[in-house]
C-alpha cells in the first residue's frame, strides 16, 4: 500500500515536515559547534523534540487502535507498537540529526514491551550512526534498557566490542550503563573493559570512561580496586572520566 496514509513512510514524511517547518535556523547553525563531523540539523531543542515525539506516538497509537481491523490485515496489531517501530526505522535511516533523535523518542520508555526482533532491529541502526548524539540516544535510551532487562543480550554487547565499527565498540560500553547504575553486570563490565582498554579511538575511550564512572559511582567497592589494577595500562582519558564522581582521596589513589 505504498504511498497510502497507513504506511510508515507516510507518517515518517509527516514527521520530517514537522521538523523542517518547526525548527530554528539559528539553533541549527549552532549545533555544528558540538560535533567534529558535519551534522545536518533542523534546530530543535531536546525537550521540545521529546514532547513532539511523545504526542506523535500517542496519535499513532490512537489512530491505529481505531483502525485496528485494517492494520491486522497488514500484519500489525491493533495497539500499533510494531507500526511505531516501523516509523522510527524510517526516521533513523535519514541524515538529519533530529529525525534520528525523534525516532528514539518515539520508542523511549516502551522497550519493556519489545522483544528480540526489535533488539536486533535497533542494533542494526548502529550502522547508520554518524555522531555521538544519535549513537548515545539509540544505545542509552533503547538498547541499554533492553540489555538491562534481559542479560542474555550481553552476548551481543561482547560482539560489538570486537567490531571494527567505532560506534559498535562505543555501544558495548554505553549499553551497560543502565545496568551499572543498578549494580548489575560487574563481570560483564570488566570483560568489556578488558576488550577495549587498548582502543585508541577517543569516542570508544569516552564511552568506556563513562561506563566505569557510573560503575564507580554506584559500586565503588568493586570498581575502585579494578581501576587500581588497570591504571597502569588504561588510557588517561578513560581513568580521568572514570574517577569524576569518586571522593578526592580515592581519585588521587587511582590517578596516582
Amino acid at each position: 500500500m505504498a504511498g497510502g496514509t497507513n504506511t510508515p513512510e507516510y507518517f515518517a514524511g509527516q514527521v520530517r515536515r514537522l521538523l523542517r517547518d518547526g525548527g530554528s535556523a539559528r539553533l541549527a547553525s549552532e549545533v555544528q559547534h558540538f560535533f567534529k563531523e558535519p551534522v545536518e540539523s533542523r534546530g530543535w531543542r531536546t525537550a521540545e523534540l521529546r514532547k513532539a515525539a511523545v504526542g506523535f506516538r500517542r496519535g499513532i497509537l490512537k489512530e491505529h487502535y481505531l483502525k485496528g481491523r485494517g492494520l491486522k490485515e497488514q500484519g500489525l496489531n491493533e495497539h500499533g507498537m510494531p507500526f511505531v517501530v516501523a516509523v522510527a526505522d524510517e526516521l533513523f535511516s535519514g541524515p538529519v540529526l533530529e529525525e534520528k533523535i525523534f525516532a528514539v523518542f518515539l520508542l523511549e520508555g516502551q522497550t519493556a514491551s519489545l522483544g528480540r526482533r526489535e533488539f536486533r532491529r535497533f542494533a542494526s541502526w548502529l550502522d547508520r550512526v554518524t555522531n555521538w548524539s544519535d549513537h548515545d540516544a539509540l544505545v542509552h535510551d533503547l538498547l541499554g534498557p533492553m540489555v538491562c532487562g534481559e542479560p542474555a543480550y550481553c552476548v551481543e554487547v561482547f560482539r560489538w566490542a570486537r567490531s571494527r565499527n567505532r560506534w559498535r565498540r562505543r555501544a558495548a560500553c554505553v549499553a551497560l550503563i543502565r545496568g551499572a547504575r543498578q549494580k548489575k553486570f560487574f563481570v560483564e563490565i570488566v570483560r568489556t573493559s578488558e576488550m577495549l582498554l587498548d582502543d585508541e579511538d577517543d569516542m570508544v575511550q569516552k564511552g568506556l570512561g563513562w561506563l566505569l564512572r557510573e560503575a564507580a559511582k554506584y559500586d565503588a567497592r568493586r570498581t575502585v580496586p579494578y581501576l587500581m589494577k588497570v591504571r597502569g595500562r588504561a588510557p588517561r582519558l578513560v581513568l580521568r572520566t572514570a574517577c569524576e564522581t569518586l571522593p578526592v582521596a580515592a581519585r588521587r589513589r587511582v590517578l596516582g
